[in-house]
């Protein structure tokens, strides 16, 4: 019930503005967002590359409504790739089809994404596309797969598929047989049981079946999870199987589970750090709630002690 309403709370217009220029709401924020300035995301990146773990940097943001902002939005991602080579920083980034533009216009959306592909090409990095609501899955893996068959293009662009979809199993060994790299997680946003699994334990077993796909597949994948009991199955499993460490990365949120990131790294486990920063934070803010409710206690503490 908790997990529903903060979801539907993520979609609220109205809390959202008031939320995104309160200072209280700001405040809260930080738990899960770097900050709001290229700097602060910058500082927190080289934080966490100095502690050996890579990161995925993200410039928040969706559901644009008009071709100036979605273009504002790529801007801001070019500026992130010209910093991320700059500062010789070992990550990629994160970006979502509606933040550059795909509710405006379909082919604004490819283009954004395509310029920002040839980009991450030049200087040797990795854009990854980020799922959203199931509205947009079959568009969103239309576009990457496309782009993915672009000369120079493998292994430049990747996807993200959810674990509590029916259709992520058949999703992924097409993907798979298409050379596409892969970041599973179990999914942020309110789906009807037709189309997903409505309680943890399916999609807690669905997300380990797709993990173990991904990694006999031979390609670099990234398997997005905090739950320990399902990392520690993945890495008996990977063991069990000879599947080197370095086959794949664990990928967790910036904010969450710091001590388990380094820890993992230590033990020679690839690692990503997903970082977003902007102004634009309210509806991954309430999303990342959404996902572990606890976490509503663990902000309203750190708050409170500050």
């Amino acid at each position: 019930m908790l997990r529903s309403l903060l979801i539907a709370l993520s979609e609220s217009r109205r809390i959202r503005s008031i939320a995104e220029n309160s200072a209280l709401g700001q405040k809260l924020s930080r738990r899960f967002v770097a900050g709001t300035t290229v700097e602060d995301l910058i500082l927190a990146a080289v934080a966490m590359n100095r502690a050996g773990v890579r990161v995925t940097v993200d410039s928040l943001g969706e559901n644009v409504t008009n071709r100036e902002e979605a273009l504002r939005s790529e801007a801001r991602y070019h500026q992130l790739l010209d910093q991320m080579a700059r500062h010789k920083l070992d990550a990629n980034v994160s970006l979502k089809l509606t933040h550059l533009g795909l509710d405006v216009d379909e082919s604004l959306a490819h283009t954004t994404v395509e310029e920002l592909l040839q980009h991450a090409i030049a200087i040797g990095g990795f854009i990854r596309v980020d799922m959203e609501g199931s509205a947009y899955t079959q568009r969103t893996l239309n576009l990457v797969r496309e782009l993915h068959r672009r000369p120079g293009a493998a292994g430049h662009i990747g996807v993200v598929l959810q674990a509590y979809l029916y259709r992520t199993e058949e999703d992924a060994r097409l993907l798979c047989s298409e050379g596409i790299r892969i970041r599973l997680c179990k999914g942020a946003y309110q789906e009807a049981a037709a189309i997903a699994y409505p309680s943890k334990p399916e999609v807690d077993a669905n997300y380990l079946r797709v993990a173990q796909q991904l990694l006999r597949s031979g390609l670099f994948h990234g398997l997005a999870t905090h739950d320990e009991k399902i990392i520690g199955a993945i890495q008996a499993w990977t063991l069990q199987e000879g599947i080197p460490k370095t086959a794949f990365e664990f990928q967790m949120l910036h904010g969450v589970r710091r001590d388990l990131q380094e820890s993992l790294a230590k033990q020679g486990w690839g690692v990503r750090c997903y970082i977003p920063f902007g102004t634009e934070w309210y509806p991954y803010f309430m999303r990342r709630l959404a996902e572990r409710p606890a976490n509503v206690w663990f902000v309203l503490k750190s708050c409170w002690k500050g």
